[in-house]
């Protein structure tokens, strides 16, 4: 009696995927040839995707899902950015695109570079995925200036104050 419910027990514990239906280690959680979250085997439950949204969520690594967002990578149009999500997406990395600064014009809606952002967690899986696709990943930067950019900017804005002063001072010895 013991080895029927040692027997039941393993294979209520098994796991398989649901879409190529390839048997797992019960300590596994996603399939390593599909990406698909695995299923308790022999499970007639096991839930069909309701849309494409649905599917895509279920691909999702929880564990890639904390932290704030950062730039891993960015296209040349929306087209690219969104084969990026998808490259990503089958690592299970979630990811969210944006426009790129500076390059919001209502009049072409999918034209214009895109940054795609992951959870920091998922950072380095992203970075290594593109890497392996042979895809360069966005240089890692601060989230604002650094000092030297600022100072930069602070030697700018006194040259150009200075430079505004002396055409000033030009213009009035040469009216009086």
């Amino acid at each position: 009696m013991s080895k029927k419910r040692t027997s039941s027990s393993t294979d209520r514990d098994a796991l398989a995927c649901p879409a190529c239906g390839r048997e797992h280690a019960a300590d596994e959680r996603f399939c390593r040839d599909c990406g698909m979250p695995l299923v308790h085997a022999g499970d007639e439950s096991a839930e069909e995707p309701r849309s494409a949204a649905h599917e895509r969520a279920r691909k999702i690594r929880p564990e890639l899902t904390r932290g704030p967002l950062a730039r891993v990578a960015g296209g040349r149009n929306q087209a690219e950015a969104e084969l990026i999500q998808n490259i990503l997406l089958e690592e299970g990395v979630p990811s969210v695109m944006r426009r790129s600064a500076g390059f919001d014009v209502p009049d072409f809606l999918a034209a214009g570079p895109r940054d795609v952002l992951v959870p920091a967690s998922g950072l380095e899986v992203a970075r290594a995925t593109l890497h392996a696709e042979g895809i360069a990943p966005a240089p890692e930067r601060s989230a604002g200036a650094t000092r030297t950019q600022a100072l930069g900017i602070v030697a700018a804005l006194v040259l150009g104050a200075v430079v505004t002063a002396l055409i000033a001072w030009a213009l009035l010895q040469a009216g009086a």
